[in-house]
């Protein structure tokens, strides 16, 4: 072999390197999306059985009070009055993650219609219906969400529906710009110019192509409800005493921070740990469908 040739091998060989190890980067890729996508389905499964799986009634003393974490009988310890920290922790994951789902699929809902209606119809519809949206989108949501709260008194049903009332209009804005997108589409023209009724153009050519869409934005979004309704409850707009609630489990047993920091921290990481969830999650629905796209 020449000393060109010998030269050119050693050249194509970090390439051929390179492309052999890309297929194993590809499907690592895959198995950790798939992976993020079973830890979404563990926690959800987590959370429909807490009441099942707490140890510990969460709202009555077990009598030893300030256990640390480890102690006997007690894995994440107990507080001021002996609640069990982990039956309680649980309870709330459970009303958290489950309430997050609710409210981003009501959100989803009113906002997918009010998008695809707006989209499909154009003129004075979507007119009227995105300037509403507009006026909705110019609101702060937070504090608009905090005074229809604080309006309507503490409680989980008031807590949704201080957050659904803010939580649509940025669904509609996203569906109606994907769906005025399909509408330009060839196929959705050629459908149009062969007669097809704009009934069955919405639910056969415009409807299946925004779900993709409005899967990835409604995984991603789960974990921004999840810090809102804790923000909430934190500010004491959640459930009410003695009701297992991370955000305002925090906030009661903020006093105990330096004496007896696992108290309030637990319910805090519970917290960070269903919205990091929540957010890799989302990333992997997203990953997987566009594979699925391409």
């Amino acid at each position: 072999m020449s000393a060109t040739d010998a030269a050119g091998t050693l050249t194509a060989a970090p390439a051929i390197r390179g492309r052999l190890r890309r297929p194993q980067l590809a499907a690592s890729y895959r198995y950790l999306d798939w992976a993020m996508l079973g830890l979404l389905v563990v926690v959800t499964m987590v959370a429909l059985l807490a009441p099942m799986l707490a140890p510990f009634n969460p709202v009555a003393p077990t009598g030893q009070m300030y256990a640390q974490i480890g102690s006997a009988g007690h894995l994440l310890g107990t507080d001021a009055i002996g609640r069990d920290l982990l039956s309680r922790t649980l309870l709330g994951l459970r009303t958290s993650w489950l309430m997050a789902i609710v409210v981003v699929a009501v959100g989803l809902l009113v906002g997918a219609v009010t998008g695809l209606v707006a989209g499909a119809f154009g003129g004075w519809v979507d007119t009227v219906l995105m300037r509403v949206t507009d006026f909705f989108l110019a609101l702060p949501a937070p504090l608009v969400a905090i005074a229809v709260a604080a309006a309507l008194g503490s409680g989980l049903w008031n807590t949704f529906v201080a957050i659904s009332i803010v939580w649509w209009p940025f669904y509609a804005r996203i569906i109606r710009g994907e769906v005025r997108a399909l509408a330009a589409r060839p196929h959705v023209e050629a459908a149009r110019m062969a007669g097809v009724g704009r009934r069955r153009i919405i639910l056969r050519h415009l409807l299946p192509g925004v779900v993709p869409t409005a899967v990835i934005t409604a995984s991603l979004d789960i974990g921004n409800v999840v810090l809102v309704l804790a923000s909430l409850s934190f500010l004491g707009l959640g459930q009410s005493a003695p009701a297992p609630e991370l955000g305002a489990d925090t906030a009661r047993s903020m006093s105990e921070l330096l004496a007896h920091w696992w108290i309030p921290v637990i319910p805090g990481l519970a917290v960070m740990l269903l919205s990091l969830v929540a957010n890799l999650g989302g990333d992997a629905v997203r990953n997987v469908l566009a594979r699925r796209g391409r």
